[in-house]
Protein backbone atom coordinates (compact mmCIF):
# COMPACT_ATOMS: atom_id res chain seq x y z
CA UNK A 1 0.00 0.00 0.00
CA UNK A 2 1.26 3.58 -0.64
CA UNK A 3 1.18 5.62 2.29
CA UNK A 4 2.99 8.80 2.78
CA UNK A 5 5.30 8.17 0.10
CA UNK A 6 2.72 9.65 -2.28
CA UNK A 7 3.97 13.48 -0.59
CA UNK A 8 7.35 12.16 0.07
CA UNK A 9 8.08 11.55 -3.73
CA UNK A 10 5.80 14.49 -4.62
CA UNK A 11 8.32 16.99 -2.90
CA UNK A 12 11.47 15.29 -4.02
CA UNK A 13 9.87 15.73 -7.79
CA UNK A 14 9.37 19.22 -7.01
CA UNK A 15 12.79 19.55 -5.58
CA UNK A 16 14.77 17.68 -8.33
CA UNK A 17 12.85 18.65 -11.21
CA UNK A 18 11.31 21.79 -10.79
CA UNK A 19 13.82 23.28 -8.85
CA UNK A 20 11.72 24.72 -5.77
CA UNK A 21 13.30 26.03 -2.93
CA UNK A 22 13.49 24.34 0.87
CA UNK A 23 10.66 26.88 1.72
CA UNK A 24 8.65 26.54 -1.38
CA UNK A 25 9.03 22.71 -0.76
CA UNK A 26 8.01 22.88 3.01
CA UNK A 27 4.66 25.41 1.79
CA UNK A 28 3.58 22.65 -0.87
CA UNK A 29 3.94 19.82 2.40
CA UNK A 30 2.11 22.03 5.03
CA UNK A 31 -0.45 22.56 2.16
CA UNK A 32 -0.90 18.89 1.19
CA UNK A 33 -1.14 17.75 4.41
CA UNK A 34 -3.52 19.79 5.72
CA UNK A 35 -5.60 18.57 2.46
CA UNK A 36 -4.74 15.08 3.07
CA UNK A 37 -6.22 15.79 6.61
CA UNK A 38 -9.56 16.87 5.81
CA UNK A 39 -10.04 14.36 3.07
CA UNK A 40 -9.03 11.42 5.75
CA UNK A 41 -12.02 13.18 7.80
CA UNK A 42 -14.41 14.02 5.31
CA UNK A 43 -14.24 10.29 4.38
CA UNK A 44 -14.69 8.77 7.64
CA UNK A 45 -11.24 7.14 7.41
CA UNK A 46 -10.60 9.17 10.43
CA UNK A 47 -13.12 9.66 12.70
CA UNK A 48 -13.61 12.88 14.45
CA UNK A 49 -14.58 11.28 17.79
CA UNK A 50 -11.29 9.68 17.33
CA UNK A 51 -9.59 12.65 17.69
CA UNK A 52 -8.60 15.58 19.89
CA UNK A 53 -7.48 17.99 17.04
CA UNK A 54 -6.76 17.61 13.15
CA UNK A 55 -3.37 17.82 13.78
CA UNK A 56 -4.16 14.26 15.57
CA UNK A 57 -4.45 12.61 12.08
CA UNK A 58 -2.09 10.86 10.40
CA UNK A 59 -1.79 11.36 6.88
CA UNK A 60 -0.01 8.04 6.26
CA UNK A 61 -3.52 6.80 6.25
CA UNK A 62 -3.45 8.46 2.74
CA UNK A 63 -3.04 5.59 0.69
CA UNK A 64 -3.66 5.62 -3.95
CA UNK A 65 -7.11 4.52 -3.22
CA UNK A 66 -8.16 6.73 -1.25
CA UNK A 67 -6.58 9.68 -3.85
CA UNK A 68 -8.52 7.60 -6.25
CA UNK A 69 -12.18 8.30 -4.45
CA UNK A 70 -11.57 11.78 -4.53
CA UNK A 71 -13.95 13.89 -6.53
CA UNK A 72 -14.51 17.57 -7.40
CA UNK A 73 -17.62 17.85 -5.11
CA UNK A 74 -14.46 16.75 -2.31
CA UNK A 75 -12.08 19.67 -3.89
CA UNK A 76 -14.79 22.35 -3.60
CA UNK A 77 -15.90 21.01 -0.36
CA UNK A 78 -12.13 21.69 0.72
CA UNK A 79 -12.27 25.04 -0.79
CA UNK A 80 -15.34 25.55 1.53
CA UNK A 81 -13.23 24.57 4.44
CA UNK A 82 -10.61 26.81 4.12
CA UNK A 83 -13.20 29.53 4.01
CA UNK A 84 -15.47 28.81 6.53
CA UNK A 85 -13.38 26.75 8.71
CA UNK A 86 -10.00 27.79 8.56
CA UNK A 87 -11.10 31.93 8.16
CA UNK A 88 -8.66 32.01 4.87
CA UNK A 89 -8.26 34.59 3.20
CA UNK A 90 -8.56 34.49 -0.96
CA UNK A 91 -4.83 34.97 -1.46
CA UNK A 92 -3.73 32.08 0.81
CA UNK A 93 -7.18 29.97 -0.33
CA UNK A 94 -5.68 30.24 -3.85
CA UNK A 95 -2.24 29.52 -2.77
CA UNK A 96 -3.80 25.84 -1.01
CA UNK A 97 -5.80 25.20 -3.56
CA UNK A 98 -2.94 25.76 -6.55
CA UNK A 99 -0.37 23.35 -4.50
CA UNK A 100 -3.58 20.80 -4.30
CA UNK A 101 -3.93 21.30 -8.18
CA UNK A 102 -0.19 20.55 -8.66
CA UNK A 103 -0.38 17.87 -6.80
CA UNK A 104 -3.22 16.41 -8.39
CA UNK A 105 -1.21 17.05 -11.90
CA UNK A 106 1.72 15.12 -10.83
CA UNK A 107 -0.22 12.35 -9.84
CA UNK A 108 -2.36 12.34 -13.36
CA UNK A 109 0.78 13.56 -15.80
CA UNK A 110 4.06 12.95 -14.22
CA UNK A 111 3.80 9.67 -12.49
CA UNK A 112 0.76 7.70 -14.28
CA UNK A 113 -0.67 7.01 -10.62
CA UNK A 114 -4.50 8.34 -11.60
CA UNK A 115 -6.02 8.70 -14.87
CA UNK A 116 -8.88 11.13 -13.34
CA UNK A 117 -7.79 14.74 -12.36
CA UNK A 118 -10.74 16.14 -9.66
CA UNK A 119 -8.57 19.06 -9.13
CA UNK A 120 -8.45 20.34 -13.23
CA UNK A 121 -10.21 23.11 -14.26
CA UNK A 122 -11.72 23.94 -10.68
CA UNK A 123 -12.60 27.51 -9.96
CA UNK A 124 -9.84 29.37 -8.27
CA UNK A 125 -10.27 31.93 -5.62
CA UNK A 126 -10.42 35.69 -7.07
CA UNK A 127 -7.64 37.87 -5.80
CA UNK A 128 -8.02 41.46 -5.64
CA UNK A 129 -4.79 42.95 -7.51
CA UNK A 130 -3.20 45.47 -5.26
CA UNK A 131 -0.88 48.14 -6.28
CA UNK A 132 2.83 47.50 -4.46
CA UNK A 133 4.05 49.72 -1.72
CA UNK A 134 7.61 51.11 -2.23
CA UNK A 135 9.44 54.52 -1.53
CA UNK A 136 9.25 57.48 -3.17
CA UNK A 137 12.38 59.03 -5.23
CA UNK A 138 13.10 61.39 -1.92
CA UNK A 139 12.82 58.43 0.54
CA UNK A 140 15.27 56.30 -0.88
CA UNK A 141 17.29 59.07 -0.66
CA UNK A 142 16.28 59.89 2.57
CA UNK A 143 17.49 56.00 3.42
CA UNK A 144 20.63 56.04 1.63
CA UNK A 145 21.45 59.39 3.70
CA UNK A 146 20.53 57.45 7.04
CA UNK A 147 23.19 55.17 6.40
CA UNK A 148 25.66 57.48 5.20
CA UNK A 149 24.98 59.50 8.32
CA UNK A 150 24.93 56.72 10.81
CA UNK A 151 27.14 56.08 14.19
CA UNK A 152 27.79 52.27 12.43
CA UNK A 153 31.54 51.41 12.27
CA UNK A 154 32.67 51.97 8.65
CA UNK A 155 32.72 48.40 7.37
CA UNK A 156 29.24 47.91 8.61
CA UNK A 157 28.77 51.28 7.12
CA UNK A 158 29.94 50.37 3.89
CA UNK A 159 28.27 46.52 3.78
CA UNK A 160 24.38 48.11 4.78
CA UNK A 161 25.13 50.73 2.44
CA UNK A 162 26.36 48.33 -0.53
CA UNK A 163 23.66 45.97 0.37
CA UNK A 164 20.39 48.71 0.35
CA UNK A 165 22.02 50.00 -2.63
CA UNK A 166 21.80 46.88 -4.88
CA UNK A 167 17.94 46.32 -3.04
CA UNK A 168 16.83 50.24 -4.98
CA UNK A 169 18.98 49.74 -7.94
CA UNK A 170 18.58 46.01 -8.55
CA UNK A 171 15.12 45.09 -7.58
CA UNK A 172 16.56 41.78 -6.29
CA UNK A 173 14.74 39.70 -3.96
CA UNK A 174 16.53 39.05 -0.23
CA UNK A 175 17.31 35.04 -1.08
CA UNK A 176 19.09 36.29 -4.11
CA UNK A 177 21.37 39.15 -2.35
CA UNK A 178 21.94 36.97 0.66
CA UNK A 179 23.16 33.76 -1.73
CA UNK A 180 25.89 36.04 -3.68
CA UNK A 181 29.26 35.20 -3.94
CA UNK A 182 32.29 37.42 -4.45
CA UNK A 183 33.07 35.80 -8.07
CA UNK A 184 29.14 36.36 -8.52
CA UNK A 185 30.31 40.10 -9.49
CA UNK A 186 31.80 39.63 -13.20
CA UNK A 187 34.38 42.43 -14.54
CA UNK A 188 33.03 45.10 -12.34
CA UNK A 189 30.08 45.45 -14.63
CA UNK A 190 27.64 42.53 -14.03
CA UNK A 191 25.99 40.61 -10.93
CA UNK A 192 24.56 37.63 -11.45
CA UNK A 193 22.04 36.03 -9.03
CA UNK A 194 20.10 32.62 -8.52
CA UNK A 195 16.27 33.28 -8.55
CA UNK A 196 13.37 31.17 -7.45
CA UNK A 197 14.04 27.37 -9.27
CA UNK A 198 17.88 27.75 -9.22
CA UNK A 199 17.80 30.35 -12.19
CA UNK A 200 20.43 32.52 -12.85
CA UNK A 201 20.48 35.63 -14.89
CA UNK A 202 22.47 38.60 -14.85
CA UNK A 203 22.17 42.39 -14.08
CA UNK A 204 23.81 45.22 -15.44
CA UNK A 205 25.66 47.33 -12.40
CA UNK A 206 25.16 50.95 -12.57
CA UNK A 207 27.88 53.78 -11.44
CA UNK A 208 26.17 53.93 -7.99
CA UNK A 209 25.95 50.00 -7.21
CA UNK A 210 29.58 49.27 -9.00
CA UNK A 211 31.14 52.48 -6.09
CA UNK A 212 28.96 50.54 -3.16
CA UNK A 213 30.29 47.42 -4.26
CA UNK A 214 33.99 48.44 -4.64
CA UNK A 215 33.36 50.52 -1.30
CA UNK A 216 32.03 47.53 0.70
CA UNK A 217 35.28 45.21 -1.13
CA UNK A 218 37.84 47.77 0.56
CA UNK A 219 36.36 47.02 4.33
CA UNK A 220 35.49 43.28 3.87
CA UNK A 221 37.19 41.15 6.33
CA UNK A 222 39.18 38.31 4.62
CA UNK A 223 37.26 35.11 4.81
CA UNK A 224 37.03 31.83 3.64
CA UNK A 225 33.54 31.96 3.05
CA UNK A 226 32.78 33.11 -0.67
CA UNK A 227 29.96 34.92 0.54
CA UNK A 228 30.03 38.72 -0.42
CA UNK A 229 28.23 40.05 2.40
CA UNK A 230 29.55 38.82 5.21
CA UNK A 231 27.90 38.96 9.01
CA UNK A 232 29.58 40.16 12.30
CA UNK A 233 31.14 36.68 12.82
CA UNK A 234 32.43 36.82 9.38
CA UNK A 235 30.09 34.15 7.84
CA UNK A 236 27.60 34.70 5.29
CA UNK A 237 25.14 37.17 6.29
CA UNK A 238 21.48 35.99 6.99
CA UNK A 239 17.69 36.50 5.68
CA UNK A 240 17.08 37.75 9.08
CA UNK A 241 19.95 39.82 9.92
CA UNK A 242 19.71 41.82 6.63
CA UNK A 243 15.67 42.21 7.90
CA UNK A 244 16.18 43.71 10.83
CA UNK A 245 19.25 45.68 9.29
CA UNK A 246 16.87 47.56 6.64
CA UNK A 247 14.28 47.37 9.54
CA UNK A 248 16.48 49.69 11.40
CA UNK A 249 17.60 52.12 8.56
CA UNK A 250 14.38 52.34 7.93
CA UNK A 251 13.12 53.33 11.37
CA UNK A 252 16.01 56.07 12.16
CA UNK A 253 15.00 57.64 8.76
CA UNK A 254 11.82 58.44 10.23
CA UNK A 255 9.97 55.80 7.45
CA UNK A 256 7.40 53.33 8.88
CA UNK A 257 8.97 49.88 9.44
CA UNK A 258 5.42 47.89 9.58
CA UNK A 259 4.78 49.36 5.53
CA UNK A 260 8.89 49.48 4.30
CA UNK A 261 10.00 46.20 4.50
CA UNK A 262 13.07 44.30 2.59
CA UNK A 263 10.52 43.35 -0.29
CA UNK A 264 9.30 46.75 -0.07
CA UNK A 265 12.79 47.83 -1.69
CA UNK A 266 12.01 45.20 -4.32
CA UNK A 267 9.10 47.36 -5.18
CA UNK A 268 10.94 50.04 -4.96
CA UNK A 269 13.49 49.51 -7.48
CA UNK A 270 11.16 48.12 -9.63
CA UNK A 271 8.87 51.06 -9.80
CA UNK A 272 12.40 53.97 -10.17
CA UNK A 273 13.01 51.99 -12.97
CA UNK A 274 9.85 52.05 -14.72
CA UNK A 275 8.95 55.86 -13.47
CA UNK A 276 12.26 57.25 -14.44
CA UNK A 277 14.29 54.72 -16.62
CA UNK A 278 12.28 54.39 -19.52
CA UNK A 279 12.35 50.61 -18.93
CA UNK A 280 9.79 48.54 -21.01
CA UNK A 281 7.99 45.69 -19.71
CA UNK A 282 9.98 42.75 -21.10
CA UNK A 283 13.46 44.45 -20.19
CA UNK A 284 11.95 44.96 -16.28
CA UNK A 285 11.00 41.49 -16.06
CA UNK A 286 14.20 40.09 -17.30
CA UNK A 287 15.43 42.41 -14.69
CA UNK A 288 13.55 40.90 -11.88
CA UNK A 289 13.64 37.42 -12.66
CA UNK A 290 9.61 37.25 -12.92
CA UNK A 291 8.94 33.73 -14.89
CA UNK A 292 5.30 35.32 -16.37
CA UNK A 293 4.93 38.74 -17.48
CA UNK A 294 1.51 39.32 -15.80
CA UNK A 295 3.67 39.68 -12.36
CA UNK A 296 5.65 42.10 -13.77
CA UNK A 297 2.56 44.37 -15.16
CA UNK A 298 1.76 45.62 -11.47
CA UNK A 299 4.29 48.43 -11.98
CA UNK A 300 2.67 49.51 -14.71
CA UNK A 301 -0.24 50.74 -12.91
CA UNK A 302 1.29 52.48 -10.86
CA UNK A 303 2.72 55.35 -12.48
CA UNK A 304 0.07 58.34 -12.72
CA UNK A 305 2.20 61.06 -13.73
CA UNK A 306 2.76 59.05 -17.27
CA UNK A 307 -1.08 58.70 -17.44
CA UNK A 308 -1.90 61.71 -16.80
CA UNK A 309 0.41 63.00 -19.84
CA UNK A 310 -1.10 60.04 -21.89
CA UNK A 311 -4.66 61.66 -21.47
CA UNK A 312 -3.25 65.29 -22.06
CA UNK A 313 -1.57 64.31 -25.34
CA UNK A 314 -4.33 63.30 -26.73
CA UNK A 315 -4.72 65.80 -29.97
CA UNK A 316 -8.45 66.48 -28.79
CA UNK A 317 -7.68 67.71 -25.37
CA UNK A 318 -7.23 71.32 -26.26
CA UNK A 319 -10.46 71.60 -28.20
CA UNK A 320 -13.37 73.30 -25.96
CA UNK A 321 -17.21 74.60 -26.11
CA UNK A 322 -17.72 77.53 -27.52
CA UNK A 323 -21.04 79.20 -26.97
CA UNK A 324 -22.25 81.34 -29.95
Amino acid sequence: MIKSNLLDDFISYLSTSRGTSEKTNREYYYDIRTFFRFILIRKSIVKEFEIETEKDVDIDLMDLDVIKSIDKRDVYAYISYLDKNRKNNNKTKFRKISSVRTFFNYLANKVDLIEYNPAKDVDMPKIEKTLPTYLTLDESYRLLKEIENSKSQDKYKARDFAIITIFLNCGVRLSELTGLDINDIRDNDTMVVTGKGSKQRSIYLNRATKEAINNYLLYRPKSKDEALFLSNRNTRISNRQVQRMVEKYITNAGLDPNKYTVHKLRHTAATLMYQYGDADIRSLQEILGHESVTTTQIYTHIDNKSLRETVENNPLSDYEFKEK
